[in-house]
């Protein structure tokens, strides 16, 4: 599984998405709860950037709709959303924070 740097560590503010683009794909970065989550940044039901919505209780909040995806599985919570986005592998090397778009689900 090959990793990239997508940021550093220090750049990220808790429950504050960072978006960054990988090989051309739009990730959402969040740290919340003590870990670092990395999940498409596109909303499944609508196509917008979910790095622009809000963190809270591990669930990143599509800022247009209001539809919920948890940051651990990509798996939205409610309505409209009704399929979920990916979220990617992440690790933390020093001071960088490293993501594979290789998707966990």
């Amino acid at each position: 599984m090959a990793f990239v740097r997508a940021c550093g560590l220090g750049e990220l503010e808790d429950d504050t998405p960072k978006r960054v683009e990988l090989d051309g794909t739009p990730v959402s970065v969040v740290r919340t709860e003590g870990e670092v989550f990395a999940i498409h940044d596109i909303c499944s039901h609508a196509n917008v950037s979910l790095s622009e919505g809000e963190v809270e209780d591990c669930q990143i909040e599509c800022w247009l709709h209001g539809s919920a995806f948890d940051l651990r599985t990509g798996k939205p919570s409610g309505l409209p959303a009704t399929r979920p986005v990916p979220v990617y592998p992440v690790k933390i090397e020093g001071d960088d924070v490293l993501v594979s778009l290789t998707q966990e689900s």
